[in-house]
């Protein structure tokens, strides 16, 4: 049985990783260039990237690279030395790339805290190969630092302490990474079973009824009759972040609030 592929930031070798991050964006660092002259790391990642917003990190290999870049894998190495530096870089450029709209000095912090979460919310449907990339040990490139002293901003005006900052951050960020990974599980089930909830509820609904008993389970077949007609089926991806970003916020209130 073959190995499972180690789909971690921070599984490369740091050194190369660092330099490869931090590099000025020209073509192979002094010593490691390659035959092909016009080649650069950049339009690595950016086959690399392409790769996986297509297919996923199944369909991202260091050979599927480099015959995207009509180059050998010899030749690919010369300037990535691996899948796990590689990855690291994607993740780098997928950061440094996504909207940063500046702050209002009057713009209050509840304010700042949702624009955050709806810009990491985004990221999701663009590069659904996220949620499968076990961020542990982000790549400290520029992408990961400018989104992270951007993002700290956002909870200026609360009152927490750095480290209550940086967890709060940490809350927000996971919250909005866990309902992308529900709602691509959601949009999965219905691409494969190519049936819209709706439409499933519809199918199976005779059924279903004969299966629930209303006078066993009064309150869960009321409520989730409701929630149902309220989705227009079994799940509204949209509402669900929207109510719990709100009750995220509602947190962080009483967090400030008990800071102060």
């Amino acid at each position: 049985m073959a190995a499972k592929e180690n789909n971690s930031s921070g599984a490369g070798d740091p050194a190369r990783t660092l330099e490869l991050l931090w590099r000025d964006g020209s073509a192979a660092p002094a010593g490691r260039r390659g035959p092909r002259q016009g080649l650069t790391v950049d339009a690595v990642v950016d086959a690399a990237l392409a790769l996986a917003d297509g297919g996923g990190l199944d369909a991202l290999t260091m050979r599927a690279v480099a015959q995207a870049l009509g180059v050998t894998p010899m030749t690919l190495y010369t300037y990535v030395p691996g899948k796990a530096e590689l990855l690291d870089l994607m993740l780098d450029a997928v950061f440094l790339r996504m909207d940063r709209p500046p702050f209002g000095p009057d713009e209050p912090w509840r304010a700042r805290v949702a624009a955050i979460a709806d810009a990491n919310r985004a990221l999701f449907p663009r590069h659904p190969w996220l949620v499968e990339l076990r961020i542990v040990r982000a790549p400290l490139g520029p992408g990961v630092m400018n989104k992270y002293e951007y993002e700290l901003a956002a909870f200026e005006g609360l009152g927490l302490d750095d480290v209550a900052r940086d967890s709060a951050l940490t809350y927000v960020l996971g919250f909005v990474q866990s309902g992308a990974r529900a709602e691509l599980d959601a949009r999965a089930v219905e691409r494969e079973s190519a049936m819209s909830d709706g439409e499933w509820w519809d199918a199976h609904e005779p059924l279903l009824a004969r299966a629930l008993d209303e006078s066993r389970f009064p309150l869960a077949t009321r409520v989730g009759e409701a929630a149902a007609v309220a989705y227009n089926g079994l799940y509204d991806a949209a509402h669900a972040y929207r109510f719990g970003l709100a009750r995220v916020l509602d947190g962080l209130a009483a967090l400030g609030a008990r800071a102060e």
